[in-house]
């Protein structure tokens, strides 16, 4: 079984990756993540729970990140270390595991080596991060042993900044620019305060580096992608390939100046939420497309499926989709997700944007702040074939409401929060509250827009009648 991941959303620069695995098997395009931060994302990845049961809420030990607490509490619980332990499987992890365990240069950089350090340099042939994991990871699949079943996970930093592609790369996609959808460079009009306070139109200063960014990092994918090639033709000549399942995915997303938004993540659009995922492995048809619901907190309950481990046993919130990936519809398939993200801001107002005051942060020039204390808020996406919903709360003195028809409103221009179905409202408030309290098996029960779902009215008044209060009052 093989895992492998980068931080990334865009597929135009994995041609071989869409070829060996693609288009060899399953493409999922209503594919999440729990939370569009690094370390929370990571960490639901492992342990397949929601940040809200897994604690990790940002990239620093303070936020629980790789922090001792979470290596004593969850760490153990994780699906790799479930398989070593409990599926006598042997595995493997190359790249970036937690934020706080290193960071993603792609030079001049200290990797740890079961517990040894190894320092490396800036010779390309020898130090280039995303050659060196490539390299290990086929001396493991060279040496490893024949007689037990094998997990390995390749975690590539690229394409995270500083954006250092390889040399025979770095001329590639000269003429690329930034994606020009319609939510790019226009005013966020009727969304949470941060994205409402970004300067619109962008400077050309601005739309220039997000453009150059933006083709630095595909230029930076396509060592992944001879990655992905390398690792598949080993597997094929070790005669592995027709019996191993490999999975590609993301961490989060990312914008490049959708909402005038310059460069990050962490907002709870489209962009920044859905991420690429494709399978291929025993018994999956090749050139198939789902639009089932999947979500990151799914990938440890599928793969500890497919080991044959019972995943009741575990406290994970996600659910296996091993059994949907030989079926385009499924009615018994969950039709909802929660997105839930805890906003970071500094004590000190930026020098630069001295009019915001404290708690922002993530500034770029003409005070565009990227995050802040208050941009934290909880989501629920729900994708079935009557509701293409996402409805999002904040937690903020507003309780500020985002809720769009993404079916009707792919690029999430307009928000309908004041214009949709009271019923339709409510529903969805009771639905966020319930997956914001659930563990484990709770979070498996049937979603809003599944016949077995039951919506009882009174239950809005039982411990959260304030929130609901509140939402009736903003939507007025």
């Amino acid at each position: 079984m093989c895992c492998l991941s980068a931080i990334c959303s865009f597929q135009s620069p994995l041609n071989k990756t869409k070829k060996l695995i693609g288009d060899a098997g399953i493409s999922f395009t209503n594919a999440y993540v729990a939370s569009p931060l690094c370390c929370p994302s990571r960490a639901s990845i492992l342990t397949g729970k929601y940040p809200h049961n897994h604690h990790v809420i940002n990239n620093t030990l303070e936020g629980n990140c790789s922090s001792k607490a979470w290596q004593k509490s969850q760490e153990p619980h994780t699906f790799p270390a479930l398989l070593q332990a409990s599926a006598g499987y042997q595995t493997f992890f190359a790249g970036k595991y937690l934020n706080q365990e290193r960071n993603s240069k792609y030079y001049n950089y200290t990797l740890s080596v079961n517990g040894k350090a190894q320092k490396h340099g800036a010779d390309y042939s020898r130090d280039y991060l995303t050659d060196v994991l490539a390299n290990m990871s086929l001396d493991f699949l060279q040496y490893k042993s024949n007689y037990q079943p094998f997990f390995m996970m390749v975690s590539t930093p690229a394409p995270h900044s500083p954006w250092t592609a390889a040399p025979q790369y770095q001329d590639r996609f000269n003429s690329t620019k930034a994606p020009r959808d319609p939510n790019f460079n226009v005013h966020g009009k009727d969304k949470h305060w941060l994205i409402r306070q970004a300067k619109t139109p962008m400077t050309n200063s601005s739309v220039k580096f997000l453009d150059d960014a933006f083709r630095k990092r595909w230029q930076t994918l396509l060592s992944v992608d001879d990655l992905v090639e390398r690792v598949v033709k080993r597997l094929e000549v070790r005669g592995e390939l027709d019996n191993t399942y490999i999975f590609f995915t993301s961490d989060n997303g990312y914008h490049t100046g959708q909402f005038s938004l310059p460069l990050d993540k962490r907002q709870l659009y489209e962009f920044d939420i859905r991420v690429p995922l494709m399978v291929r492995g025993p018994n999956i048809k090749p050139n198939q497309t789902s639009q089932m619901l999947v979500a990151n907190v799914d990938l440890g309950p599928t793969i500890l499926d497919i080991a044959g481990y019972n995943v009741n046993k575990t406290q994970m919130d996600g659910m296996s989709f091993l059994p949907i990936m030989g079926k385009l519809n499924s009615s018994s398939w969950r039709t909802d997700i929660l997105v839930e993200y805890e906003g970071e801001g500094s004590n000190v107002s930026d020098p630069a944007c001295p009019l915001l005051g404290p708690g922002v942060t993530e500034c770029f020039p003409d005070c565009v702040c990227e995050d802040s204390y208050n941009n934290t808020y909880a989501c629920v996406r729900t994708v079935a074939p009557s509701a293409n919903l996402q409805y999002c709360e904040f937690d903020d003195n507003e309780v500020f409401v985002e809720v769009y028809n993404v079916t009707a409103d792919p690029y999430q221009l307009t928000n309908i929060a004041k214009t949709i179905d009271q019923e339709i409202l409510e529903k969805m408030n009771h639905r966020l509250m319930m997956l914001q309290s659930c563990s484990g098996a709770s979070c498996r029960t049937p979603g809003l827009y599944d016949t077995r779902y039951k919506f009882d009215p009174r239950q809005m008044f039982t411990g959260h009648s304030w929130r609901l209060s509140r939402l009736r009052q903003t939507m007025k």
